[in-house]
């Protein structure tokens, strides 16, 4: 593979923005210099004072397969992620069938081979009735056990207090949770249907999947680990009432040990609240739902003052014609990764985060949770996941959507930025306008 150097770039990486070129040689950062001079048959790319970012790390997505092709796949949902800027990926156990063992597992390995466009890994799930493979899972062959604390697909609903104890105390590697209470959901639901009957839409997601529902929850997954010193990753929180159940500070202390339990909001809860189901519904439905204003507020604030450890999508996708539905049909979850990034971005142009921290909420953050070797950061010898950004505005379009549902949320927006090129271990995989190159993804390897 020859030679690229990146030149004239404003590179983002470990709390730092500083001038400097970068060097891929092998696949990896070979060197990261100002003023280094080209070499005779080496690529160059000026990137002319843009932003130079680590590959952003998603660790929550559901790229639908195997069983839910219709919806999206690793080839076509990883595609639309490298050219949102995202170069790995982590996939959620809830498929079909759903991935509750060590072969269940390989089999997702083995269908992504040659085929993601992303680095890529994959969670073991867990269930009432698959304890004994959580507790011979190899660490190295997962990022974690995802639980699900409220409704899930099939029999991924762990609600058996007695198994949900024995997981958190004999899980190999972090757990993730969703956290909503199922109970407290459906008697809501229940209410909702008798009082609105056909009327009942997503303007009353929010009440149904409640915020009551989340912080019950959220703090018996708290309370488990704490019971058991069990590392907890709580995904996609959705409210400002959660976060008092974090601690404030770095992931990673100045003594460097690390939050035991962290927490993760999404992109979705920064960009929309609840005076967009109006015009979006069942468009942004999705569990936990989106909340209020102060919600979103809160939860800007809380990426600010490390109480959020780490922003994510929990890229979801349906097909249109399964959205236009009635509420209590039409399913939950919303396509993200192919503008995740630059929707983080906006929030940079708006002065409520700089770059430096969407780098460490959407990077860094991400791969010292998981243990993931050799990604997330801008350093020699990594490898060179890297995404180039350029402020130049673009309106978001159905046609340019790349995940096979073929819609996106954030349809009509103008961001602020854009995605430049993207390089998926020192390939190049988006160049601005098109994926280009074979398909180049790699399973991670986790320090374990």
């Amino acid at each position: 593979m020859p030679s690229t150097l990146i030149t004239n770039a404003r590179l983002v990486n470990e709390g730092r923005v500083f001038d400097a070129d970068l060097r891929i040689e092998n696949g990896r950062i070979a060197r990261i210099e100002s003023g280094l001079a080209a070499r005779d048959g080496e690529q160059v790319v000026d990137a002319a004072g843009r932003w130079l970012l680590p590959g952003m790390i998603d660790d929550q997505v559901h790229f639908r397969e195997p069983g839910l092709t219709q919806k999206g796949d690793i080839a076509t949902e990883s595609a639309a992620a490298v050219a949102g800027g995202l170069t790995t990926f982590m996939d959620m156990p809830n498929t079909n069938p759903p991935t509750l063992n060590a072969d269940a597992l390989q089999a997702k390995y083995d269908s992504a081979a040659g085929r993601a466009r992303a680095n890529y890994g994959f969670y073991m799930g867990a269930s009432n009735d698959n304890l004994e493979h959580i507790q011979r899972l190899d660490p190295k062959t997962a990022p974690g056990i995802k639980v699900f604390m409220g409704a899930s697909t099939g029999n991924m609903l762990v609600d058996n207090p007695e198994t949900l104890d024995a997981i958190f105390r004999d899980a190999p590697t972090p757990i993730i949770t969703h956290c909503e209470d199922t109970p407290m959901i459906d008697a809501l639901m229940k209410e909702y249907q008798a009082q609105y009957g056909d009327t009942l839409s997503a303007e009353q997601h929010p009440d149904i999947r409640s915020r009551q529902a989340c912080l019950k929850s959220s703090e018996l997954a708290v309370s488990l680990a704490r019971k058991h010193g069990t590392r907890l990753h709580v995904l996609h929180i959705s409210t400002a009432d959660e976060l008092a159940l974090f601690e404030r500070g770095p992931l990673i202390r100045a003594d460097g040990s690390r939050k035991q339990i962290t927490a993760e909001t999404c992109i979705h809860f920064l960009r929309f609240d609840r005076t967009d189901y109006a015009r979006l519904g069942n468009l942004i439905k999705c569990n936990p739902a989106i909340k209020d204003v102060a919600d979103r507020e809160a939860l800007t604030a809380a990426l600010v003052e490390d109480i959020i450890d780490v922003m994510a999508t929990d890229h979801a996708p349906h097909t249109w014609e399964e959205k236009q539905k009635p509420y209590a049909q039409a399913p939950s979850g919303l396509p993200l990764v192919q503008y995740a990034l630059t929707a983080a971005l906006e929030l940079v142009h708006e002065g409520k985060l700089d770059i430096a921290r969407v780098v460490q909420k959407f990077a860094h953050a991400p791969a010292q949770l998981f243990d993931v070797a050799e990604r997330g950061f801008l350093r020699e010898g990594y490898f060179a996941d890297l995404v180039l950004v350029e402020d130049k505005p673009f309106t978001v379009k159905r046609e340019d959507v790349l995940s096979k549902c073929g819609w996106s949320p954030f349809e009509g927006t103008t961001f602020q930025s854009r995605i430049a090129s993207t390089w998926i271990n020192g390939q190049l995989a988006w160049d601005g306008t098109q994926i280009v190159g074979a398909a180049n993804g790699q399973r991670l390897a986790f320090n374990r």
